[in-house]
């Protein structure tokens, strides 16, 4: 079944949303600054609502939007080694050469003694943390975002055992693996997020099944604006009891993660019809960009802040340190697809976005806002 500009569209925008929301969930602070000890009152609790809450749900969605891309064709054109190679291209590479430009980074600040508490201490690592530094082996690679690359490839190798049980017993199978990412003390010993092991195999569920997407569209807006506010109390739950969650809320927040995917989804059903919501559905590889490189930007804007301000202006950084970021990032990902599109192309895994046509009527016909998005989603599969 192929996806439609609509549905395309929504994708593209998702991913744009989404990976911004990220960003605010990896903005860094210490035990001075933390939200925990509420210092400023407010500001406190809407970092909590946005970096703990509300933008959780960034990875489930985006993994349940992989699965879904993975088969919405269907088996018979599903061709699993040469899916393989592709993945390989498009998110085994990526996450390698982002990951080792990183850690080799981080290995030459730390020989002039710099990064040490910001960074893992590479001098101090066993061969197994260097391995898990490098590879995300069995915990976080260094530029800890990417996990969600290492976990995404691992269901991606996983995925004929996936399509087996979902259409054998797609009940028990969705059953159990959302009780093991519901759950923190069961695991999966897969992957490192567990709920991506759940929500890639619900996007197969979903293609497999041909499940309407826009079935809950009419109701967009009244269950999108639950969400918001499930995320706000549980927001309220976590700044009263954080650092250290109590278990149930825990298990609450692990849910809300997986089923307000479903509330963030309808979102993009009224915003892909507003002008802003056209414009990001056809930001193409911005958001790929802006996921592998906005942690370590972040830590480094952390780092120089540290050396001459305190936690008493860390309001100032928050907000700064996410303009700063947003602004680099948006203007490093032009230039790098101007002046070096070969290489930007390998680390964005081939997402670059295709220029226009220049002909008259290739020009009216690219200002529709489905040729654009179609092009960018066949571009970033």
């Amino acid at each position: 079944m192929p996806v439609d500009q609509n549905i395309s569209s929504r994708i593209n925008l998702m991913r744009i949303l989404l990976i911004s929301g990220i960003v605010f969930v990896h903005v860094p602070y210490d035990a001075d600054a933390s939200p925990f000890v509420e210092p400023n009152g407010v500001f406190d609790w809407f970092r909590v609502f946005l970096g703990e809450s509300l933008f959780r749900i960034g990875v489930p969605c985006l993994s349940a939007i992989s699965g879904y891309l993975l088969f919405h064709k269907g088996l018979e054109t599903f061709d699993y080694r040469r899916t393989l190679v592709s993945k390989a291209r498009t998110v085994l590479v990526p996450f390698l050469l982002w990951n080792f430009a990183v850690l080799a980074f981080v290995l030459l600040i730390q020989r002039f003694g710099m990064g040490i508490g910001y960074f893992p201490d590479l001098q101090a690592s066993s061969a197994m943390d260097w391995m898990d530094h490098a590879l995300a082996l069995n915990d976080f690679p260094i530029n800890l975002p990417l996990y969600f690359l290492r976990d995404l490839m691992v269901c991606i190798l996983l995925s004929p055992v996936l399509v087996f049980l979902v259409r054998r017993a797609p009940a028990l199978t969705l059953g159990v693996l959302f009780a093991i990412a519901v759950f923190p003390a069961l695991t999966s010993g897969i992957v490192l997020k567990q709920s991506i092991l759940f929500s890639f195999t619900l996007g197969i569920f979903f293609a497999l099944y041909r499940v309407d997407l826009k079935y809950l569209d009419p109701y967009a807006l009244p269950i999108a604006a639950l969400v918001l506010v499930l995320a706000a109390v549980l927001a309220l739950g976590l700044f009263n009891t954080g650092p250290d969650y109590p278990e149930t809320l825990n298990i609450l927040r692990n849910t809300l993660a997986m089923l307000g995917a479903i509330g963030v989804w309808l979102l993009s059903a009224p915003l892909i019809r507003t002008r802003a919501g056209q414009r990001m559905a056809n930001s193409g590889s911005l958001s790929f960009w802006t996921f592998c490189a906005h942690y370590p930007l972040l830590v480094l804007l952390w780092m120089v802040w540290n050396r001459h301000a305190g936690a008493e202006l860390y309001p100032i950084f928050y907000i700064t340190s996410v303009l700063v970021t947003f602004a680099a990032l948006i203007i490093s990902n032009r230039l790098a697809l101007q002046f070096v599109p070969g290489l930007y192309g390998v680390l964005t895994g081939s997402r670059g976005r295709r220029k226009p046509p220049s002909g008259p009527a290739s020009r009216r016909e690219g200002e529709t806002l489905g040729s654009r998005n179609a092009a960018a989603t066949q571009q970033q599969r």
